[in-house]
């Protein structure tokens, strides 16, 4: 997962390339906050807000904007890298140092457990609490842990399919139809479908959507790996099948977000999974050659829409913010239906409120919002565990033997099971 960016490589979840650090995964989860949440709640003056680069412009104009309405509570922007791996690393070190200059932080969607076990986000209840009865149910389970709001969700994201229309005029609605169309792009020579399979976050996201689609699941609902079910191995074997037979292009394995965008906008292939970023750049770079034929449709699943891994970022404030008051009348601009607005048109960030999946002013200019909503409504979060970090490792590696064909299908699941037990057992 990049940066929440859409407009870059592996947005949003955007997107992808959280790798697996030190400093990510271990420590203790008992919640190391302690008195510090308790702290502040009160506090307001000048905040200082932490995020991935701005390349599409969106953060900077908003800013401007508060801090004319607030000259007293002035937001500062601080600006991350474009890696999502360094993002979390150097929120990690900053919370480890009890840091109150980072006051609010962009929050990939797969830290939130991480940060609220460790006791670093501030929980938003009772003077903290955040209406969130308008926005998609998905994106507010991805900001909460343990059945408690740790981050408001300020944009999200669901994998959409692309195709080619010209090609195909009515899109595959499971993942044997897909397979089934992949005679057409036989008798074009061209790559049939394409993913995220480098061994990165995007196979982690790729997998999990694979496995869930199925039926299946990577953790239980009490947290625990559960993948040496039928319904896992399906999934799973899908990947390895298409791989195998050439239905996913060898050259796939090497693929991230931007690399498998361009071999679709090259003409190279009649299906990709990515994101909703993907639309922009292909209806308006003049080299796409898709631009006129460019069709969207939800993921395919087993007998329907498939489980998109939902992406996305939320801001949380930090338990160590001297000044919460202010952060939290922050949260709540962010999510305002009129930035929210703003994230979707300039930065083709996908909304937090359901409403506007539906303002038919916005749809006119962002036509793949009826089958974005489709995608986030049937989203499944990548495993919500503190131990993200070793868990996504043990994704990556095993999905990727598996596909290579290093592993058969039920030695990876298996060695998957092991070492996600190992990591969680370990902590």
């Amino acid at each position: 997962m990049k940066t929440r960016n859409i407009l870059l490589p592996a947005a949003t979840a955007g997107i992808l390339a959280l790798t697996l650090s030190a400093c990510g995964g271990g420590g203790s989860t008992s919640g190391g906050g302690g008195d510090a949440a308790s702290q502040g709640l009160d506090g307001r003056g000048p905040i200082t807000y932490v995020q991935g680069k701005d390349n599409s412009n969106v953060v900077r104009p908003l800013i401007e904007k508060w801090n004319a309405a607030h000259p007293n509570e002035k937001v500062t922007f601080k600006e991350q890298t474009d890696q999502a791996d360094q993002q979390h690393d150097d929120l990690v070190q900053h919370f480890q140092a009890k840091d109150a200059g980072y006051d609010v932080a962009s929050v990939d969607v797969v830290w939130t457990a991480e940060f609220a076990a460790k006791g670093w986000l501030q929980p938003l209840k009772d003077k903290m609490a955040l209406d969130t009865s308008a926005m998609l149910k998905p994106t507010v389970t991805a900001a909460s842990y343990k059945g408690t709001l740790y981050a408001a969700p300020e944009s999200s994201d669901g994998g959409i399919l692309y195709y080619r229309k010209d090609l195909v005029p009515t899109p595959p609605k499971t993942w044997d139809e897909m397979m089934s169309m992949c005679s057409i792009a036989k008798s074009k020579n061209i790559g049939c479908y394409s993913g995220q399979f480098k061994k990165y976050e995007g196979l982690t996201v790729n997998a999990s959507e694979a496995i869930n689609s199925a039926g299946g699941a990577v953790l239980d609902a009490d947290g625990k790996p559960n993948l040496l079910t039928a319904e896992a191995k399906a999934g799973m074997a899908n990947l390895t099948k298409a791989y195998a037979d050439g239905s996913i292009p060898k050259e796939a394995i090497t693929f991230q977000e931007e690399e498998s965008r361009q071999a679709f906008q090259d003409g190279k292939l009649l299906f990709l999974r990515n994101w909703p970023y993907v639309y922009n750049l292909a209806t308006t770079e003049g080299s796409s050659k898709v631009k006129d034929v460019l069709g969207m449709t939800a993921l395919p699943g087993k007998a329907g829409p498939g489980a998109s891994s939902l992406g996305g970022h939320s801001a949380g404030i930090s338990v160590y913010s001297k000044n919460k008051a202010t952060s939290l009348d922050f949260l709540k601009f962010l999510t305002s239906e009129e930035n929210q607005k703003f994230f979707a048109t300039q930065g083709s960030l996908a909304p937090v409120l359901g409403k506007l999946y539906d303002d038919k002013e916005l749809v006119a200019k962002l036509p793949y919002l009826p089958v974005l909503k489709t995608s986030i409504e049937n989203a499944v979060p990548r495993p919500v565990t503190p131990f993200y970090p070793a868990v996504t490792k043990a994704i990556q590696e095993n999905a990727y033997s598996a596909i290579k064909g290093e592993k058969t299908v039920d030695a990876a699941l298996s060695d998957m099971q092991k070492s996600i037990e190992s990591a969680s057992a370990g902590q």
